[in-house]
């Protein structure tokens, strides 16, 4: 081509020459200003960009028409999540079966969630900090090593005491796993982390089915319950033994300190409803079965049929995972779940028909199923490049709220019935909707 290009006429060379300082003035360091760049305009160095022109630098993260590819920090990421939701699912039946042995109240019950709660309200407060300082790979190994750590005191300490301390550890380190996880999807996948949070949260929804199962068959042998929170620990062993050395996506150059300032308000707007739709469900689990007992359900039954909603959320995240491979419809996919949430929740809540409270149970569970994983991927869409702050405030906001809301839902069922109570539900769902279309509009206004 540098041949041919010395023998052309000067029109037809000097149209090449002028496409070779085009190739030049586009290259990724912007505009050529300093002396080398000005002589890389001459003659020789024009035939050189033709033969080889240079690359155009690659922006940060995914774009929406990028290919989405699961490669080992994804895949990794997704099994660590199914771990810390395996034992997230476990925790609630496993309060209940330490009740049995220690013999408290319901209201010290209730006390093991808000501690839990204040632990992951303290890994949202401690997060940010925490990633300014240490890589990806750091947070997410000492984080599953500290979970692990909780779920043992949790499961192996000996008195209330002993056990509200093991609470609070899991929750806090529990939540710094999980934060972490999704930080690196994030990180990763830009602005497709909304497919990879939901497809995340498949095999979350997998775990969530199976650990009460799990917990349940363990505890009619001699094994006990407590071995059932030891398989999570074995399976983060393989996880490390497998991934130790596999690099992981740094911290983005963009999340500097300097440029750290206030989140914007769609960001909160999009964190409470983060919060808000955890707390939907945490009330369901809760107050779920004693809904079904009011109506003359035995426990056993009552928390058997509570399994449909554990099944409707894994096939919601299933379906959430085939929709969202289409780019951009986050928003309509929440508005969608959201619909559903309340017209399954206020059927359950008014019906006194077995089979039709169980219908119910399991498409509230497809509803609620990607409100969570969705709202997170508008949360951090809205950050401004300040991904590990919001992502950080939208656990602080969670924890809070999802200790609040259920001892509200228990407090009102308390001095008004448990049918009364549960009227919080559909009040919860339109609190996210008003938070999600405010969200958008502040979002848009913004932009």
């Amino acid at each position: 081509m540098v041949h041919r290009l010395g023998s052309w006429g000067p029109r037809r060379r000097g149209r090449w020459l002028i496409l070779a300082q085009v190739y030049r003035y586009t290259g990724k360091d912007g505009p050529a200003s300093s002396p080398d760049a000005t002589r890389a305009s001459g003659p020789d160095n024009a035939q050189e960009a033709l033969v080889e022109p240079p690359r155009l630098a690659e922006p940060p993260g995914s774009t929406l028409t990028d290919p989405f590819v699961r490669d080992a920090p994804t895949v990794l990421s997704y099994a660590a999540l199914g771990c810390f939701t395996f034992w997230l699912y476990a925790f609630g039946p496993a309060v209940t079966l330490l009740r049995e042995e220690l013999g408290f109240s319901y209201s010290v019950l209730g006390v093991y969630q808000v501690f839990w709660a204040g632990g992951a309200a303290l890994a949202g407060a401690t997060f940010a900090w925490a990633a300014r300082r240490f890589a990806r790979g750091t947070l997410l190994w000492a984080s599953a090593l500290a979970t692990a750590i909780g779920a043992g005191l949790f499961t192996l300490g000996s008195g209330v005491l002993a056990t509200l301390i093991g609470a609070v550890a899991f929750g806090m380190a529990g939540t710094m796993l999980l934060t972490v996880i999704q930080a690196i999807l994030s990180d990763r996948h830009g602005n497709r982390r909304d497919r990879a949070l939901t497809e995340a949260n498949v095999g979350a929804g997998a775990s969530a089915v199976f650990a009460p199962m799990v917990l349940g068959a363990l505890a009619a042998t001699v094994l006990g319950w407590r071995a059932t929170f030891g398989l999570p620990a074995v399976v983060l062993v393989l996880l490390y033994l497998r991934y130790r050395r596999q690099p992981l996506p740094e911290r983005p150059q963009h999340h500097t300190e300097e440029q750290r300032g206030r989140l914007p308000l769609a960001c909160w707007l999009f964190a409470i409803l983060t919060a808000v739709s955890s707390a939907i469900e945490f009330s369901l689990v809760f107050f779920g079965p004693q809904m079904l007992i009011n109506l003359g359900w035995s426990a056993a039954a009552a928390s058997t049929a509570m399994s449909s909603n554990l099944a409707g959320i894994l096939a919601g995240r299933l379906l959430g995972a085939g929709l969202t491979r289409r780019a951009g419809r986050t928003a309509t996919l929440l508005y969608a779940s959201l619909a559903l949430t309340f017209a399954s929740i206020v059927v359950f809540w008014v019906t006194g028909q077995p089979v039709v409270a169980v219908v119910a149970l399991f498409l509230s569970g497809v509803g609620i199923a990607n409100l969570y994983p969705l709202a997170l991927a508008l949360t951090l869409e809205a950050a401004d490049g300040q991904e590990d702050h919001a992502n950080a405030r939208s656990q602080v906001v969670l924890g809070v709220l999802a200790a609040v809301f259920p001892f509200l839902l228990g407090s009102l069922a308390d001095q008004y019935g448990l049918t009364a109570g549960f009227a919080l539900e559909p009040v919860l769902i339109g609190l996210c909707v008003l938070m999600l279309w405010c969200g958008l509009r502040a979002g848009h206004r913004t932009a």
